[in-house]
């Protein structure tokens, strides 16, 4: 009997929990993709030198705009 209890104990713990974690799954965004992440990327919108963080390749894939990203501004 004492077997039993705990076994029910134990699930209905697990349940509570993923039921805790799907309904954290469910926020919004913290970080909106179309707002500037730092100063500096507000800066260059500002200015029209805002480079994109990520790039498309021929298959539709992104990838990190590294090459855009670290060769410096021409003035």
């Amino acid at each position: 009997m004492h077997g039993c209890t705990q076994v029910k104990r134990c699930l209905s713990i697990g349940l509570v929990c993923l039921a805790a974690v799907s309904f954290a799954g469910c926020e919004r965004a913290l970080f909106p993709e179309n707002l500037p992440r730092t100063q500096f990327e507000r800066y260059d919108r500002l200015r029209g030198r805002y480079v994109p963080t990520e790039r498309y390749d021929r298959y539709g894939d992104t990838s990190p705009a590294l090459r855009e990203r670290l060769t410096p501004p021409e003035s």
